[in-house]
């Protein structure tokens, strides 16, 4: 059994759709486009086997009828969004296993950035690594807007994903990184793992490589929405916003409303 490649192909301006493939058949996530599919997969000769989708948005799901007129393959996604062309409709605790890549994978509800919103993670690969695909809930030093949940479901939703295995690499779907690290730096500025990062995802940007995947143990250090229980966050809040800070909860929605406007 060949091991399995999980590749970033670039797609619109910013996002990234996940392929894993064992050399001859590929699974694509969040396939917001057709072509850059497409082409990835003729150049390196790999065959559609599946498509994972995480939530309805258009630059999540907008390739996946020209794919099935390629072919016909399964297509999964969230059972509490409208989206066309499901065959497997998921909620939280299901598996999802496909023979070609071989891949076994459990369904996580991650709502918040919207109300149906999923995850999938995968235990192991045939090293022992841990991978998750999760949308665009959980970034490289951020996570989603708030378009159709509420604070409380967004960091409930975090929570989930940062309880994962600390080595589990995180599949998001944007390249946001170097945006969320100034977000993040006037969150948390004396955070020594923090400044590291910028300097190294800066350094992979120049050379037009992708910052991720990123990992869980990684995030849980760097994160300001991993850390909304950290005192020197929570003080920060205090001092730029002139705000009451009584639990993580209210730490959580000041930074997600600040982030909102940062700039």
């Amino acid at each position: 059994m060949n091991a399995l490649e999980y590749v970033p192909v670039p797609a619109f301006e910013d996002n990234y759709i996940w392929v894993v493939s064992d050399g001859y058949h590929a699974v694509v996530v969040d396939p917001g486009e057709a072509a850059p599919v497409r082409a990835y997969l003729s150049r390196r000769g790999w065959r559609l086997s599946a498509i994972l989708l995480t939530h309805h948005h258009q630059d999540h799901v907008g390739g996946v009828a020209d794919l099935l007129n390629d072919q016909a393959v399964p297509v999964y996604g969230p059972a509490g969004e409208a989206i066309g062309h499901l065959t497997h409709r998921l909620k939280h605790g299901d598996r999802v296993t496909i023979a070609a890549p071989v891949l076994d994978l459990s369904v996580l509800e991650v709502p918040g950035h919207t109300s149906g919103h999923i995850a999938y993670f995968q235990a192991a690969d045939q090293g022992g690594t841990p991978h998750v695909f999760c949308g665009d809930t959980l970034f490289a030093c951020g996570c989603g807007r708030l378009f159709e949940g509420t604070p409380s479901q967004m960091l409930a939703s975090l929570d989930s994903l940062a309880a994962l295995p600390g080595a589990t690499e995180v599949h998001c779907a944007h390249e946001y990184t170097l945006s969320n690290i100034r977000f993040a730096l006037a969150c948390d500025p004396d955070n020594d793992e923090l400044l590291a990062w910028r300097d190294k995802a800066s350094d992979l940007r120049a050379c037009k490589v992708p910052t991720l995947p990123t990992t869980i143990a990684h995030e849980r250090a760097v994160n300001p929405f991993l850390r909304a229980d950290n005192p020197a966050i929570q003080t920060t809040l205090r001092e730029q916003l002139h705000a009451d800070v009584p639990d993580r909860l209210a730490s959580f929605t000041l930074m997600r409303e600040w982030k909102n406007r940062f700039r």
